[in-house]
């Protein structure tokens, strides 16, 4: 397995449209960078957010989510509480093949202002918008950008198909739309 290079991604984004918008080359003009980078691709976020909050001493339940722990908002910039969280989705539709894994990173310009980007490995034959956690580890509101670059994904190439694939399975976050909360089948 050996992540792929930007020719295989741009390969793949025209011809099988694994990437929906797909950015050739890296956009930056005062913006925080996106489009294909040189293993990767710089995702964007959109303007749909899911801002954590504490206002109805909610837990958070992984099994049985509160709706009331979330405030929605769109936005060109969405403010993160200090110690707080946020759920948005990325601008790119991805349709990932069945020999291919990605692993997903924040980028530094975030991460150098104690903004951290969860997302989950986006298996073999996933496709959907991705659910994007952002976390503010500091002590100060924090500012994020919408339609600008939030992480990279990187593509890993197997050596053959998987056995089974996260489409096979029917798994629960396929061709999600949207900004998804957890869910339990």
């Amino acid at each position: 397995m050996g992540v792929m290079p930007d020719v295989w991604i741009e390969k793949m984004a025209r011809e099988e449209g694994m990437i929906e918008p797909f950015e050739l080359g890296q956009v930056s003009k005062g913006k925080i960078s996106f489009g294909i980078s040189s293993y990767g691709y710089d995702l964007r976020v959109a303007d749909e957010y899911k801002i954590f909050t504490n206002v109805n001493n909610s837990i958070i339940d992984p099994k049985q989510v509160d709706p009331n722990s979330f405030v929605d908002f769109k936005g060109s910039e969405c403010i993160i509480p200090p110690n707080s969280f946020a759920l948005a989705r990325s601008v790119e539709y991805f349709r990932i093949p069945r020999n291919v894994l990605t692993l997903c990173v924040g980028k530094s310009t975030y991460a150098r202002c104690g903004i951290i980007v969860n997302v989950t490995p986006f298996e073999p034959e996933w496709e959907g918008y991705a659910t994007l956690e952002i976390s503010n580890t500091t002590p100060l509101p924090a500012k994020v950008y919408s339609f600008e670059g939030l992480c990279q994904v990187l593509f890993f190439e197997g050596t053959g198909p998987c056995r089974t694939s996260y489409k096979d399975r029917n798994g629960k976050y396929q061709k999600q739309v949207g900004i998804t909360t957890p869910r339990i089948d």
